[in-house]
């Protein structure tokens, strides 16, 4: 609620307002580069015991668009009466946002994009005592060692200016098109960054905290009263 308040706010009076001298805005030149963290990732790493895990999130604005890449780590651990999984590695991911708040002067952002991810990870699972009506009881150790897995994803969400070079937002993500390059007996169950592999697709959110550096000035915008 608080971030669409301020999306409202920054919004209002911009609507009549146009770049001035486009030609000259050079927007093909960065005029900030935003770098965070995802909140969310921290707060399940200390209220979960199945999950460990952080991530740094980046962007750079060329004009409307804007150049998008995560790094995190992700481990699981889950047990039950039958048998212990794990697993743990390192993802990313790499994109394009572009932004359809144009004419807020705060370059606040509403965006639709698409991602590329990337992990390599290592897994590891032990099974005891499983009865089989065919194999009998079954005692199995599998592992499989820095295999890598790669999906695509669709994004949506906001970022919005909330105090000088601070920022919040979220990052809404369809998950799809899973590939991984395993050899062994054993199937991953989940893979860092991307979740679950039961499903041909599944969702994902971040909820993001920022601290922007900037590189240069916005292009000035004008507003239809200074044009008179």
């Amino acid at each position: 609620m608080v971030l669409c308040s301020s999306l409202a706010w920054a919004q209002k009076d911009t609507t009549a307002v146009t770049p001035a001298d486009t030609a000259k805005s050079k927007w093909y030149i960065p005029t900030g580069v935003r770098i965070g963290t995802d909140a969310l990732s921290i707060a399940r790493t200390y209220y979960s015991k199945s999950f460990n895990g952080w991530e740094v999130n980046g962007d750079v604005d060329f004009g409307r668009y804007y150049l998008s890449v995560d790094y995190g780590y992700w481990a699981r651990d889950y047990a039950s009466d039958k048998g212990i999984y794990d697993n743990n590695g390192n993802y990313f991911r790499v994109g394009v946002d572009v932004n359809f708040l144009t004419k807020d002067p705060e370059k606040n952002m509403f965006f639709i994009g698409a991602r590329y991810g990337h992990a390599t990870f290592s897994e590891h699972l032990v099974v005891e005592g499983i009865e089989d009506p065919v194999w009998g009881t079954l005692n199995e150790d599998l592992r499989n060692v820095n295999i890598n897995g790669h999906w695509f994803e669709l994004t949506t969400g906001i970022k919005v200016k909330m105090w000088k070079f601070f920022w919040m937002g979220y990052t809404a993500r369809f998950k799809f098109g899973l590939g991984t390059n395993e050899t062994g007996r054993l199937v991953p169950a989940d893979v860092p960054g991307y979740g679950r592999t039961d499903k041909e697709s599944v969702w994902g959110f971040n909820y993001q905290l920022f601290f922007r550096i900037p590189v240069r000035k916005s292009p000035a915008i004008i507003t239809e009263k200074d044009k008179k």
